[in-house]
């Protein structure tokens, strides 16, 4: 009967004990799910601050983007506005020189003076024009050539030699910086 009485007081503490271990297991259980839930707020939020944050640098990038973008614009269209402008003060003091020509050219009576001073103009400008890489095209006793020459007229060639060459020149042709800004207007002998 002890063994009995002892067999029941051990049935009854892991009775108690299980009893007290499944309240536990129910608050621990209940707790777990409540941690949870912080847990993934507090990492929302965060991934929110961190949404607004990019947005907030990518409205940044794009605004500096497109002031970039005007800025440029702006330069680029001041540049082609006043692009010429260094050209045009170098030719000013070529200007100079032709209207004191004609002042002379009313006064003068020495025609080979005025030819003169007209001669060192010309060469004053042929200079300003080498020095912004404008260069004429050499069209004396040259092949004829579609990249530099455009033929006016043929006409028959006075030698064999001069069969598809330049013959006379009768406009003549530049290049700048290697490009044909205009082209020699040539008679081609045929």
């Amino acid at each position: 009967m002890e063994e009995q009485k002892s067999e029941n007081i051990e049935n009854q503490i892991d009775e108690t004990t299980e009893m007290a271990v499944e309240p536990e297991a129910d608050t621990v259980a209940e707790a777990q799910p409540f941690d949870e839930t912080a847990t993934l707020t507090a990492e929302n939020e965060e991934l929110k601050a961190q949404v607004e944050q990019l947005k907030k640098e990518y409205l940044l990038a794009r605004a500096d983007l497109e002031n970039y973008r005007k800025r440029t614009l702006k330069e680029k269209a001041d540049l082609i506005r006043n692009g010429g402008e260094s050209c045009l003060k170098d030719i000013l003091p070529v200007i100079d020189d032709f209207e004191r020509a004609m002042q002379a050219v009313a006064t003068s009576t020495d025609v080979d003076a005025v030819k003169e001073g007209i001669e060192l103009i010309y060469n004053k400008f042929k200079t300003y024009l080498e020095q912004h890489g404008v260069k004429e095209i050499v069209t004396a006793d040259a092949d004829f050539d579609t990249e530099y020459h455009e033929a006016v007229t043929m006409f028959p060639a006075p030698t064999p030699e001069q069969k598809g060459k330049v013959i006379d020149c009768v406009q003549k042709g530049y290049t700048m910086n290697d490009k044909v800004i205009r082209f020699s207007k040539v008679v081609v002998g045929e």
